[in-house]
Protein backbone atom coordinates (compact mmCIF):
# COMPACT_ATOMS: atom_id res chain seq x y z
CA UNK A 1 0.00 0.00 0.00
CA UNK A 2 2.83 2.40 0.90
CA UNK A 3 5.93 2.54 -1.27
CA UNK A 4 9.35 3.29 0.22
CA UNK A 5 10.94 6.44 -1.20
CA UNK A 6 14.70 7.08 -1.17
CA UNK A 7 16.16 10.55 -0.54
CA UNK A 8 19.86 10.93 -1.29
CA UNK A 9 22.09 13.68 0.08
CA UNK A 10 22.88 16.25 -2.58
CA UNK A 11 19.66 15.74 -4.53
CA UNK A 12 16.79 18.20 -4.80
CA UNK A 13 14.32 16.31 -2.58
CA UNK A 14 16.79 15.87 0.30
CA UNK A 15 15.74 17.97 3.37
CA UNK A 16 17.85 21.13 3.59
CA UNK A 17 17.39 21.09 7.38
CA UNK A 18 19.47 17.94 7.69
CA UNK A 19 22.44 19.44 5.86
CA UNK A 20 23.12 21.55 8.96
CA UNK A 21 23.96 18.45 10.98
CA UNK A 22 27.63 17.65 11.60
CA UNK A 23 27.03 14.26 9.96
CA UNK A 24 23.95 14.33 7.72
CA UNK A 25 22.63 10.91 6.70
CA UNK A 26 23.79 9.92 3.21
CA UNK A 27 20.37 8.53 2.40
CA UNK A 28 16.90 8.42 3.92
CA UNK A 29 14.10 5.95 3.35
CA UNK A 30 10.58 7.26 3.89
CA UNK A 31 7.09 5.81 3.98
CA UNK A 32 3.87 7.79 3.86
CA UNK A 33 3.38 11.48 3.13
CA UNK A 34 6.44 13.03 1.50
CA UNK A 35 8.91 14.65 3.84
CA UNK A 36 8.95 17.84 1.75
CA UNK A 37 5.21 18.21 2.31
CA UNK A 38 5.46 17.62 6.05
CA UNK A 39 8.29 20.13 6.44
CA UNK A 40 6.17 22.93 5.01
CA UNK A 41 4.61 23.08 8.49
CA UNK A 42 6.33 24.25 11.68
CA UNK A 43 7.96 21.15 13.19
CA UNK A 44 8.23 20.44 16.91
CA UNK A 45 10.31 17.52 18.17
CA UNK A 46 8.85 15.98 21.34
CA UNK A 47 11.07 13.55 23.23
CA UNK A 48 11.59 12.24 26.73
CA UNK A 49 11.83 9.32 29.09
CA UNK A 50 10.93 5.79 28.07
CA UNK A 51 9.51 5.32 31.58
CA UNK A 52 7.03 8.18 31.66
CA UNK A 53 5.32 9.05 34.92
CA UNK A 54 1.65 10.01 35.03
CA UNK A 55 2.82 13.65 35.17
CA UNK A 56 5.01 13.20 32.11
CA UNK A 57 2.22 11.49 30.22
CA UNK A 58 -0.27 14.22 31.09
CA UNK A 59 1.89 17.19 30.11
CA UNK A 60 3.04 15.45 26.93
CA UNK A 61 -0.53 14.74 25.86
CA UNK A 62 -1.71 18.27 26.66
CA UNK A 63 1.15 20.15 25.03
CA UNK A 64 1.42 17.90 21.99
CA UNK A 65 -2.29 17.94 21.23
CA UNK A 66 -2.37 21.74 21.53
CA UNK A 67 0.58 22.03 19.16
CA UNK A 68 -0.94 19.58 16.69
CA UNK A 69 -4.26 21.44 16.64
CA UNK A 70 -2.32 24.62 15.83
CA UNK A 71 -0.94 22.98 12.66
CA UNK A 72 2.46 22.03 14.06
CA UNK A 73 3.93 18.75 12.80
CA UNK A 74 5.19 16.54 15.64
CA UNK A 75 8.40 14.56 15.13
CA UNK A 76 9.60 11.89 17.55
CA UNK A 77 11.27 8.49 17.63
CA UNK A 78 8.45 5.91 17.97
CA UNK A 79 10.10 4.76 21.21
CA UNK A 80 8.39 3.59 24.37
CA UNK A 81 7.25 6.27 26.77
CA UNK A 82 7.17 9.96 25.83
CA UNK A 83 7.82 9.38 22.10
CA UNK A 84 4.82 7.14 21.56
CA UNK A 85 2.66 9.34 23.80
CA UNK A 86 3.53 12.32 21.59
CA UNK A 87 2.72 10.43 18.37
CA UNK A 88 -0.59 9.21 19.78
CA UNK A 89 -1.55 12.67 21.07
CA UNK A 90 -0.87 14.17 17.65
CA UNK A 91 -2.99 11.52 15.94
CA UNK A 92 -5.81 12.01 18.45
CA UNK A 93 -5.79 15.74 17.61
CA UNK A 94 -5.92 14.94 13.87
CA UNK A 95 -2.43 16.37 13.53
CA UNK A 96 0.62 15.52 11.45
CA UNK A 97 3.42 13.38 12.82
CA UNK A 98 6.81 12.03 11.70
CA UNK A 99 8.45 8.99 13.30
CA UNK A 100 12.22 8.58 12.92
CA UNK A 101 13.27 4.96 13.42
CA UNK A 102 16.53 3.49 14.77
CA UNK A 103 15.86 0.48 12.54
CA UNK A 104 15.05 -0.17 8.89
CA UNK A 105 11.52 0.43 7.66
CA UNK A 106 11.11 -3.31 7.17
CA UNK A 107 11.86 -3.96 10.85
CA UNK A 108 9.73 -1.56 12.88
CA UNK A 109 11.29 -1.08 16.30
CA UNK A 110 10.06 -1.64 18.90
CA UNK A 111 7.91 -4.42 17.45
CA UNK A 112 5.19 -3.54 19.96
CA UNK A 113 4.73 -0.25 18.08
CA UNK A 114 3.99 -1.76 14.67
CA UNK A 115 0.32 -0.89 15.12
CA UNK A 116 1.24 2.70 16.00
CA UNK A 117 3.47 2.92 12.92
CA UNK A 118 0.58 1.69 10.80
CA UNK A 119 -1.77 4.28 12.30
CA UNK A 120 0.76 7.02 11.56
CA UNK A 121 0.84 5.97 7.90
CA UNK A 122 -2.95 5.70 7.70
CA UNK A 123 -3.35 9.22 9.11
CA UNK A 124 -1.12 11.22 6.74
CA UNK A 125 2.05 10.70 8.72
CA UNK A 126 5.57 9.68 7.73
CA UNK A 127 8.09 7.04 8.82
CA UNK A 128 11.80 7.73 8.27
CA UNK A 129 15.01 5.70 8.53
CA UNK A 130 18.60 6.17 7.39
CA UNK A 131 19.21 2.42 7.48
CA UNK A 132 18.67 -0.47 5.03
CA UNK A 133 15.10 -1.77 5.14
CA UNK A 134 16.05 -4.99 6.99
CA UNK A 135 18.38 -3.31 9.51
CA UNK A 136 17.93 -4.16 13.20
CA UNK A 137 19.00 -1.43 15.63
CA UNK A 138 22.29 -1.38 17.49
CA UNK A 139 23.14 0.67 20.55
CA UNK A 140 24.57 3.54 18.50
CA UNK A 141 21.54 3.59 16.19
CA UNK A 142 19.39 5.27 18.83
CA UNK A 143 21.75 8.22 19.27
CA UNK A 144 22.15 8.54 15.49
CA UNK A 145 18.37 8.53 15.17
CA UNK A 146 18.16 11.37 17.70
CA UNK A 147 20.29 13.70 15.56
CA UNK A 148 17.77 13.35 12.70
CA UNK A 149 14.88 14.18 15.05
CA UNK A 150 16.73 17.34 16.11
CA UNK A 151 17.66 18.19 12.54
CA UNK A 152 14.11 17.98 11.20
CA UNK A 153 12.68 20.14 13.99
CA UNK A 154 12.30 23.88 14.29
CA UNK A 155 12.32 23.53 18.09
CA UNK A 156 12.82 20.63 20.50
CA UNK A 157 10.61 19.96 23.53
CA UNK A 158 11.70 17.59 26.30
CA UNK A 159 8.68 16.92 28.49
CA UNK A 160 10.22 14.53 31.02
CA UNK A 161 13.73 13.11 31.29
CA UNK A 162 15.96 11.55 33.90
CA UNK A 163 19.48 12.82 34.52
CA UNK A 164 21.02 10.40 32.00
CA UNK A 165 18.11 10.12 29.57
CA UNK A 166 18.92 9.45 25.92
CA UNK A 167 16.66 12.36 25.02
CA UNK A 168 19.35 14.70 26.35
CA UNK A 169 21.48 13.66 23.36
CA UNK A 170 18.68 14.99 21.17
CA UNK A 171 18.78 18.27 23.07
CA UNK A 172 22.55 18.45 22.56
CA UNK A 173 22.18 17.90 18.81
CA UNK A 174 19.51 20.62 18.66
CA UNK A 175 21.74 23.10 20.49
CA UNK A 176 24.67 22.33 18.16
CA UNK A 177 22.65 23.44 15.14
CA UNK A 178 21.01 26.40 16.83
CA UNK A 179 17.52 25.02 17.43
CA UNK A 180 15.55 26.28 20.47
CA UNK A 181 15.41 23.72 23.27
CA UNK A 182 12.36 23.73 25.53
CA UNK A 183 11.80 21.71 28.69
CA UNK A 184 8.92 21.12 31.08
CA UNK A 185 9.88 21.72 34.73
CA UNK A 186 9.07 18.90 37.12
CA UNK A 187 9.08 17.95 40.77
CA UNK A 188 12.58 18.55 42.18
CA UNK A 189 12.30 15.26 44.06
CA UNK A 190 11.36 13.25 40.97
CA UNK A 191 14.25 11.38 39.26
CA UNK A 192 12.31 11.47 35.98
CA UNK A 193 12.42 15.27 35.98
CA UNK A 194 16.09 15.72 36.88
CA UNK A 195 17.11 15.93 33.22
CA UNK A 196 14.53 18.54 32.24
CA UNK A 197 15.18 20.62 35.35
CA UNK A 198 18.91 20.58 34.54
CA UNK A 199 18.18 21.66 30.97
CA UNK A 200 16.26 24.67 32.27
CA UNK A 201 19.11 25.56 34.64
CA UNK A 202 21.43 25.41 31.62
CA UNK A 203 19.32 27.86 29.65
CA UNK A 204 16.52 25.84 28.04
CA UNK A 205 13.16 27.57 27.73
CA UNK A 206 10.83 26.55 30.57
CA UNK A 207 7.46 25.45 29.20
CA UNK A 208 4.42 25.89 31.41
CA UNK A 209 1.80 26.26 28.68
CA UNK A 210 1.35 25.79 24.94
CA UNK A 211 1.95 29.52 24.49
CA UNK A 212 5.63 28.98 25.30
CA UNK A 213 5.81 26.58 22.35
CA UNK A 214 4.03 29.03 20.03
CA UNK A 215 6.43 31.79 21.11
CA UNK A 216 9.48 29.62 20.42
CA UNK A 217 8.17 28.81 16.94
CA UNK A 218 7.02 32.41 16.37
CA UNK A 219 3.45 31.29 15.80
CA UNK A 220 0.84 33.97 16.40
CA UNK A 221 -2.34 32.61 17.90
CA UNK A 222 -5.53 34.57 17.45
CA UNK A 223 -6.98 36.07 20.60
CA UNK A 224 -10.19 34.24 21.48
CA UNK A 225 -12.12 37.50 21.43
CA UNK A 226 -10.73 38.33 18.00
CA UNK A 227 -12.24 35.13 16.65
CA UNK A 228 -15.68 36.30 17.80
CA UNK A 229 -15.75 39.77 16.27
CA UNK A 230 -18.35 38.84 13.67
CA UNK A 231 -21.84 37.48 14.24
CA UNK A 232 -24.34 36.03 11.79
CA UNK A 233 -25.89 39.45 11.17
CA UNK A 234 -25.18 43.13 11.76
CA UNK A 235 -26.95 43.29 15.13
CA UNK A 236 -25.01 40.33 16.51
CA UNK A 237 -21.74 41.80 15.27
CA UNK A 238 -22.52 45.11 16.96
CA UNK A 239 -23.00 43.47 20.38
CA UNK A 240 -20.03 41.14 19.97
CA UNK A 241 -17.70 44.04 19.15
CA UNK A 242 -18.92 45.98 22.17
CA UNK A 243 -18.39 42.99 24.46
CA UNK A 244 -14.95 42.34 22.95
CA UNK A 245 -14.13 45.98 23.62
CA UNK A 246 -14.86 45.65 27.32
CA UNK A 247 -18.50 46.77 27.60
CA UNK A 248 -20.16 44.32 29.96
CA UNK A 249 -23.22 46.01 31.52
CA UNK A 250 -26.53 45.39 29.75
CA UNK A 251 -27.68 49.02 30.03
CA UNK A 252 -24.43 50.25 28.51
CA UNK A 253 -24.63 47.63 25.76
CA UNK A 254 -28.16 48.77 24.89
CA UNK A 255 -27.19 52.42 24.85
CA UNK A 256 -24.00 52.04 22.84
CA UNK A 257 -25.52 49.59 20.35
CA UNK A 258 -28.29 52.06 19.38
CA UNK A 259 -30.58 49.06 18.93
CA UNK A 260 -34.27 49.12 19.75
CA UNK A 261 -34.96 47.50 23.14
CA UNK A 262 -36.85 44.56 21.63
CA UNK A 263 -34.15 43.97 18.98
CA UNK A 264 -31.41 44.25 21.59
CA UNK A 265 -33.05 41.71 23.92
CA UNK A 266 -33.79 39.32 21.07
CA UNK A 267 -30.22 39.51 19.73
CA UNK A 268 -28.67 39.03 23.17
CA UNK A 269 -30.90 36.00 23.80
CA UNK A 270 -29.93 34.42 20.49
CA UNK A 271 -26.23 34.96 21.23
CA UNK A 272 -26.69 33.28 24.61
CA UNK A 273 -28.47 30.31 23.01
CA UNK A 274 -25.63 30.00 20.49
CA UNK A 275 -23.12 29.93 23.31
CA UNK A 276 -21.39 33.11 22.15
CA UNK A 277 -22.13 35.11 25.31
CA UNK A 278 -22.76 34.15 28.91
CA UNK A 279 -24.45 36.09 31.75
CA UNK A 280 -22.38 37.13 34.76
CA UNK A 281 -25.35 38.25 36.90
CA UNK A 282 -26.66 41.74 37.68
CA UNK A 283 -27.26 42.30 33.94
CA UNK A 284 -23.59 41.91 33.07
CA UNK A 285 -22.37 39.82 30.13
CA UNK A 286 -19.18 38.48 28.61
CA UNK A 287 -18.04 36.56 25.55
CA UNK A 288 -17.41 32.86 26.15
Amino acid sequence: MFEIQKLTKGTQNYPVKLTHLAKPPDQLSTLGVSLSRQLKNPVLAVVGSRKASSYGRGVTEDLTSSAARAGICIVSGLALGIDSIAHNASLAASGKTIAVLPSGLGNIYPASHRALAKRILQNNGTLISEYPDDFMPRRESFIQRNRIIAGLSDALLVTEAAERSGSLYTARFALEIGKPVLAVPGNINSPTSAGTNNLIKSGAIAVTSEQDIFNALDIKQKDKNEEKVFGDNENETTLIKLLAGGVANGHELLEQSSLAVETFQQTLTILEIKGVVTPLGNNNWKLR
